[in-house]
């Protein structure tokens, strides 16, 4: 009997469980999920299901018994701590070797701590998890607490608005000029800082953070000199891939495990997807690492092709949406290319309701459509074209989208 295995309790590891027994494997599954919950996906934990407007069935894709209808091992609260690629075999740290006849590493990324003075102390957090995401919500749910955010990336600027919305008092702390502007350049950076800006957050740019402060527990986070009373604090900035496992066992990695477009690593049998996987893209001609959501859902489907031997190649154009406030966004594009693009808006801006396009020589790279809807699929279709498009017709929104590509 062939045995499938899946190391990572995500959204990666759990989509492609489902998408085995979808695409027909009567095989053996085992899903070692590492942490004490069956796999989940991330985006509700700092929006939704931190607030309290979703629960856990927001989270969790699917009940334990979902597993054992069918036929599913589901492993948790136990951790893969090595890879034998010649053996064909995963140890778990209680002990117990698993053999495989493939296995997928979807071990995801870990958040990053700065090397500040006090990171230490009870009251300064990460969030990753699902128990991380608990423990946040116990603190500011009942509103009136002091929350320091350092970074004002993705995961800070969406936990900075949950946590005002819940009536409590934010400062975000950025090194940077403009919240954002990794990911979408300062002009659009610029709109999620007056929109934090205009709910009360009081967000800092361009500023160094010296050390976090407190006698037993967080007190205060110093900033150019000054401190900053705070009952918690959250770290967010950034993550790094959890590749122990593939290092340990020699499979080639840079940013993430190194796959081919069919998701497969340097090791026969071994599959990567999810956060950890350095992906090569067929259509960008080369790797890519993601971090959504959309590229665990995914890449998932395509690496359960994979290991069963079908034509498989995951070449979607990366996808991202937060809701923050009032203003919901989707993020369709080739971030490596947005770099140097430049931004083409059409609708409002000052509204908040515009799409912005990101136009490399005339080509569409990226699209992001901010509290203007049904149109995602639009502008997927205007950057797969790869044709030229004149920027005033791209700012006409009298013109509909699918008339845009000659």
């Amino acid at each position: 009997m062939t045995h499938m295995l899946i190391v990572g309790g995500g959204l990666a590891g759990g989509t492609a469980a489902e998408a085995l027994r979808d695409e027909g494997f009567d095989g053996d599954i085992t899903v070692v999920a590492g942490e004490a919950h069956p796999p989940y996906q991330r985006p509700p934990l700092s929006k939704g299901y931190l607030g309290g407007m979703e629960g856990a069935d927001a989270v969790i894709l699917h009940p334990e018994d979902w597993y054992a209808d069918h036929d599913i091992r589901l492993v948790m609260g136990v951790a893969a701590t090595t890879l034998d690629p010649a053996a064909h075999a995963v140890h778990l740290e209680d002990g117990e070797r698993l053999s495989y006849d493939a296995v997928l590493l979807a071990t995801g990324a870990t958040p990053r701590m700065l090397p500040l003075a006090g990171h230490e102390l009870p009251g300064v957090m990460t969030l990753r998890r699902l128990d991380d995401s608990d423990v946040l919500a116990a603190q500011l749910r009942d509103g009136g607490r002091r929350l320091v955010v350092i970074g004002a990336g993705w995961i800070g600027m969406e936990v900075a608005a949950t946590a005002r919305g819940l009536g409590n008092e934010v400062a975000v702390l950025e090194q940077g000029a403009v919240p954002l502007a990794a990911a979408l350049g300062a002009e659009m950076g610029e709109v999620f800082r007056r929109l934090h800006l205009d709910h009360g957050v009081d967000l800092r740019t361009s500023v160094g953070v010296d050390r976090i402060v407190g006698d037993g527990r967080v007190e205060g986070v110093v900033v150019d000199g000054e401190t900053l009373a705070a009952d918690l604090v959250l770290v967010g900035v950034g993550a790094t891939p959890n590749i122990a496992l593939a290092e340990a066992a020699g499979l080639d990695q840079q940013n993430g495990v190194l796959t081919d477009a069919a998701l497969r690593t340097s090791a026969p049998d071994v599959y990567a997807a999810g956060d950890v996987a350095n992906a090569f893209h067929p259509v960008l001609q080369r790797h890519l690492r993601s971090e959504h959501w959309a590229n665990a859902l995914n890449a998932g489907k395509v690496a359960a092709r994979s290991m069963l031997g079908l034509p498989a190649s995951f070449d979607d154009i990366p996808y991202f949406y937060t809701d923050q406030y009032d203003l919901g966004m989707e993020l369709s594009g080739y971030a490596p290319l947005m770099t140097d693009a430049a931004v083409v808006v059409r609708g409002d801006l000052d509204a908040r309701e515009f799409i912005a396009f990101w136009a490399d020589d005339g080509r569409v790279v990226a699209g992001m459509n901010v509290n203007v809807w049904d149109v995602n699929e639009d502008v997927q279709a205007l950057i797969r074209s790869g044709e030229r498009i004149d920027p005033d017709r791209l700012r006409d929104s009298a013109l509909p989208l699918p008339e845009l590509v000659p």
